[in-house]
């Protein structure tokens, strides 16, 4: 027996959905392991519990992912100028920003924020690197856009 089209398309619009929300929660986790471990290396930063590192890690992922392109679209001659070692500005007032928006999440300065941003890039790339394997199931990825890991 065949299901109606409609009921057909209510499972193939759910498996959609958790197509994409599995490499969500995967790179939301990295993102809070690589947080908690530059927690760990950078005496500068601290969250004040688990719950604010886990808010930080899902909170700098959005920032990542929606404000974070505006800003290099708005700063691409100097992106282009410094040779795009100024997206590393942009990475350390990501950090920044989501301090400012957080209770509880606490960032000395700017250098500390710099810093911790390319720490705490490689070590996602690094745990992505390991964790995925190339598979639609594990490869994150913007809704009909490019990879994230």
């Amino acid at each position: 027996m065949q299901l109606p089209a409609i009921e057909q398309q209510h499972l193939a619009d759910n498996n959609r959905m958790l197509n994409h929300l599995t490499p969500f929660l995967l790179h939301w986790a990295i993102t809070a392991l690589s947080l908690w471990v530059a927690s760990l290396v950078f005496k500068g930063l601290r969250f004040d519990n688990g719950v604010t590192l886990v808010v930080s890690a899902l909170l700098l992922g959005f920032a990542n992912a929606i404000i974070k392109p505006l800003l290099i679209l708005f700063t691409l001659p100097l992106t282009l100028l410094t040779f795009g070692l100024f997206v590393l500005v942009i990475n350390a007032l990501m950090i920044m920003l989501v301090a400012k928006l957080v209770r509880g999440f606490h960032v000395s300065g700017f250098w500390t924020a710099f810093f911790a941003g390319v720490f705490i890039s490689l070590l996602s790339i690094g745990i992505g690197a390991l964790i995925t394997d190339g598979t639609p199931e594990t490869t994150i990825r913007m809704p009909d856009r490019g990879v994230w890991l």
